[in-house]
């Protein structure tokens, strides 16, 4: 079954007065590019597919635009607006599986719901059958980088907190998402498998150890990268600035892409992230040396105490 729904998005670039089109998609949907490609060459369209790596709607592939009149994005909503980018999210349309196992685990009423871009619509459906079975639902009204009620993502988490409920239910696979919510809110957090219906209770203080853990392992160092993003969503030189006034041994580090490979050659014994706040908590087992989110940079250099620990987040 395709994602992308090719007759709709060709309607959508008619509305342009445009000729030239680039293609842009995460890794999950880059194979649904050359067949697009070729319907739309078969409509008169010049088309370009960027093939490098994207992480999100943070990582928008301008550089096309110098090939093209419109880049158009798939599989997630916009961060920004702009005049020459067309967003195709990539929604799943999925039925409510049983909710047993998330029943059995939630101690309610006050439930915040909350999901990614691909799910989020399915949040109102879900509220529904919650309320048939005791719950009080809450789901959060869309923030400027979360256009859609209840949705949260990898680096911002403003749904979570917004709902001010006793806990959280996640409806969506894996577990990053549910994690960075509890801590974000503070709460408890059950996540829902939309296709399995397995249901788990998230547990933050296993990460919080190992973070806890990395921060120790950096005090040794006596230099640190600074990592600035050169992606269009994901650039925080402000905040960069302010991190390397905190130590002298602070260096501002300029990157497109933040491998193991890339921090290795450079040679710093610890790295800052300012980018994809992914990359300290979800990656750190790829990097060869500890990679800090602001936060536990601020923890090491005692400018923050390890009670104040929050999760990284981009907030507009």
């Amino acid at each position: 079954m395709s994602l992308i729904h090719i007759s709709e998005v060709i309607e959508r670039i008619r509305s342009f007065p445009v000729r030239k089109v680039a293609l842009q998609a995460p890794e999950g949907l880059k194979r649904e590019l050359p067949r697009l490609a070729q319907a739309l060459r078969s409509q008169g369209y010049d088309v370009i597919i960027s093939g490098d790596p994207c992480y999100g709607a943070c990582d928008l592939a301008l550089d096309t635009l110098d090939y093209a009149d419109i880049l158009v994005h798939f599989g997630h909503t916009p961060l920004m607006n702009h005049p020459k980018v067309l967003f195709e999210p990539v929604i799943l349309d999925v039925h409510i599986p049983p909710l047993d196992q998330a029943i059995s685990l939630l101690t309610g009423p006050n439930i915040g719901l909350i999901s990614t871009a691909q799910h989020a619509r399915v949040l109102p459906r879900l509220a529904e059958e919650l309320e048939r079975h005791g719950f009080s639902p809450v789901i959060a009204p869309p923030s400027p980088r979360t256009p859609l009620p209840g949705q949260v993502l990898g680096c911002t988490y403003t749904a979570a907190r917004a709902s001010k409920a006793d806990e959280l239910l996640y409806f969506g696979t894996g577990v990053f998402h549910a994690i960075g919510s509890g801590i974000a809110a503070g709460v408890p957090v059950v996540a829902l498998d939309p296709f399995s219906g397995k249901a788990d209770l998230i547990k933050t203080d296993r990460l919080l150890r190992r973070r806890f853990g990395i921060i120790e392992k950096a005090r040794s160092a006596d230099r640190f990268g600074i990592i600035i993003s050169q992606k269009c969503g994901q650039n925080r030189s402000a905040l960069a600035e302010h991190l390397l006034s905190l130590n002298t041994g602070a260096v501002p580090v300029l990157l497109r892409e933040v491998t193991s490979d890339q921090l290795q050659n450079l040679g710093f014994p610890c790295y800052v992230n300012t980018a994809c706040p992914r990359l300290a908590l979800d990656d750190q087992i790829r990097f060869p040396v500890p990679v800090l989110s602001p936060i536990e940079f601020e923890i090491l250099c005692k400018t923050r105490s390890w009670d104040e620990y929050e999760v990284d987040e981009i907030i507009l």
